[in-house]
C-alpha cells in the first residue's frame, strides 16, 4: 500500500494518490475465524478485501452504516523541505491521514510514497518503551530510524539541552509527567536524522516556553536543513507564522489546498456566518437542566439586526437564554477574532454580574463593542457559557460580522484602510509653534 524510496535531491518528497481508510465501527473482525482467515489469505496474495463494504462519509453525527470512511480519496504533494499545516475540525481525519504516513496503519485503497525516513510525534509516549528510561528510549528510538550508536551518541546531548529533561534521563519514562514525555520525544524526533518531521497537536501538552522552541525548531530543519515537516495544530496564529502551505480537512476529504493564508481564512469562514448571512442563530439546542440558550444575535445601536457595519458604528452581541432555577458562578465570555482565527480580545459578563447568584428566569447578556474601535474587515464573535473552576456548558458558539468602510472624515474624505486590526478614533493636535 505504501512505498519507501531512498532520500535524494527530487523536489517532491511526499507523494499521496487517492488515499482511503475504512473503519468498521463497533464489532471488529469478519464475524468468524474461517473469514477472517479468508481475508487474510486473499489479502497476503495481493487481492482485495472480500469482506470490504462500502461506507458512509465521516460525519461524525449521523447515524446509518456501521462502516465509515475517515478518510476517502486524499490526493495531494509535500515538497522537500517544505512545513505543512493541515487544520480541520476534531475528527476530520487529520490524525488518521498522519497515522497512515508514519505506517501506523495501512490504508483501505490508494498509496503514498515517501522519499526519505519518517520521524512522526502523533501523540503523548509514541514510540516510547514506557519500562526503559529516557536514556534507552533515545538510543531505540535512534536504532528505529537506522542510525548507528555513534550516530546517536553525537547528537544525545543535544536532545536532552533542548528536552530539558537531564535530571531524569535515567528514570523510565512511564514516571514522566505527559510535558515531560512531550519535550523529550519532540526533541527525539526534531534532532535525529530523518528526511520528513510528521508533528500532532501533541505540542500543545507543553508549556509556552517549550511550544516556541518547538516551532523555533521546526522552522530551523526547514528551512537550514531542507527537511520536510507536516503539521496539525489548532492554534491560527503558529500555522501562520510557520507555514506557507496549508491545507482543509473536512469528513475525510480535503477540502482545500493552498496557502496558509487563504486555508485560514477558508476554515474561520466555515466555521462562522460572515457576509450576506444571517446575524441570528438559533441556540435551542443549547440546553441542560440549569439554563437553556434561546438564540445569539448581533445587531446596532438602534436595535436593528445586522452583520455590516461602518467602523462609526457600535455593535452589540447578545446572548439570550433561561434560567430553570437559580445559578450560582454562571459566566458568558464572549471573544472577538479575525476572520483568520487570530485573537482581538476576550470578557466576560461577570464584569456586569459579578460571580454571584442569578434568579430563575430570562436573561440577556449583552456586549457593546464601542464604535470607532475595529477596522474594515470580518470578525468572529465566539460564545461560551461555564462556572469558572467548575465545568464548561456550551462551548464554541459562532457568529460572524463585517466592518464595511471607516468613517468619512468631517473634511469629505473617505479614508482608505489603514494597517492593523483595530482602528480607534484618537486625538490629534496640530500646534504651530512661535
Amino acid at each position: 500500500k505504501h512505498l519507501w524510496i531512498p532520500y535524494n535531491m527530487a523536489e517532491t518528497v511526499i507523494e499521496i494518490h487517492k488515499l482511503s481508510k475504512l473503519y468498521r465501527l463497533g464489532q471488529v473482525g469478519s464475524g468468524t475465524l474461517r473469514n477472517d482467515l479468508h481475508r487474510w489469505w486473499q489479502m497476503a496474495r495481493g487481492k482485495e478485501d472480500p469482506f470490504l463494504k462500502l461506507g458512509q462519509e465521516n460525519i461524525r453525527d449521523q447515524k446509518g452504516s456501521e462502516f465509515v470512511w475517515a478518510l476517502k480519496d486524499i490526493s495531494f504533494e509535500v515538497c522537500k523541505g517544505e512545513v505543512l499545516g493541515i487544520i480541520g475540525k476534531n475528527g476530520a481525519g487529520k490524525s488518521t491521514l498522519l497515522k497512515i504516513l508514519s505506517r501506523v496503519t495501512s490504508p483501505t485503497t490508494g498509496y503514498f510514497k515517501a522519499k526519505g525516513r519518517i520521524a512522526s510525534l502523533l501523540e503523548v509516549g509514541t514510540g516510547f518503551h514506557p519500562e526503559l528510561s529516557g536514556r534507552d528510549n533515545i538510543f531505540l528510538n535512534g536504532a528505529i530510524l537506522g542510525m548507528t550508536k555513534n550516530e546517536i551518541k553525537r547528537k544525545f546531548d543535544a536532545i536532552v539541552d533542548f528536552a530539558g529533561v537531564e535530571r531524569y534521563i535515567d528514570t523510565p519514562v512511564k514516571r514522566y509527567s505527559s510535558g515531560m514525555y512531550v519535550r523529550l520525544a519532540f526533541a527525539v524526533a526534531a534532532y535525529l536524522e530523518s528526511e520528513i518531521l510528521i508533528v500532532d497537536e501533541v505540542l500543545a501538552v507543553g508549556d509556552m516556553e517549550f511550544q516556541k522552541k518547538c516551532i523555533g525548531k521546526m522552522s530551523e530543519v526547514s528551512e537550514s536543513e531542507g527537511r520536510t515537516v507536516l503539521f496539525v495544530s489548532h492554534n491560527m496564529g503558529t500555522l501562520i507564522s510557520l507555514c506557507k502551505h496549508g491545507i482543509i480537512m473536512q469528513n475525510g476529504t480535503v477540502v482545500y489546498n493552498g496557502s496558509m493564508q487563504d486555508a485560514i481564512s477558508n476554515y474561520s469562514a466555515m466555521q462562522a456566518t460572515t457576509g450576506e448571512d444571517s446575524p441570528y442563530l438559533d441556540c435551542s439546542k443549547y440546553t441542560n437542566p440549569e439554563i437553556s440558550l434561546n438564540f445569539l444575535q448581533i445587531k446596532g445601536q438602534d436595535n436593528k439586526q445586522s452583520n455590516n457595519f461602518l467602523s462609526d458604528s457600535a455593535v452589540l452581541v447578545e446572548l439570550n437564554y433561561q434560567l430553570s432555577s437559580t445559578v450560582n458562578n454562571l459566566r458568558i465570555i464572549i471573544a472577538l477574532k479575525t476572520i483568520e482565527g487570530f485573537n482581538i480580545f476576550e470578557t466576560a459578563d461577570v464584569l456586569a454580574a459579578g460571580r454571584g447568584v442569578r434568579q430563575q428566569g430570562c436573561f440577556s447578556s449583552i456586549l457593546k463593542i464601542p464604535a470607532h474601535f475595529l477596522n474594515v474587515g470580518k470578525y468572529i464573535i465566539e460564545v461560551t457559557v461555564d462556572k469558572p473552576g467548575e465545568k464548561e456548558l456550551f462551548g464554541s458558539i459562532l457568529l460572524g460580522f463585517n466592518i464595511t468602510e471607516l468613517m468619512e472624515c468631517q473634511i469629505g474624505i473617505t479614508m482608505s484602510r489603514p494597517m492593523g486590526v483595530i482602528h480607534p478614533k484618537l486625538d490629534w493636535q496640530i500646534i504651530q509653534n512661535q
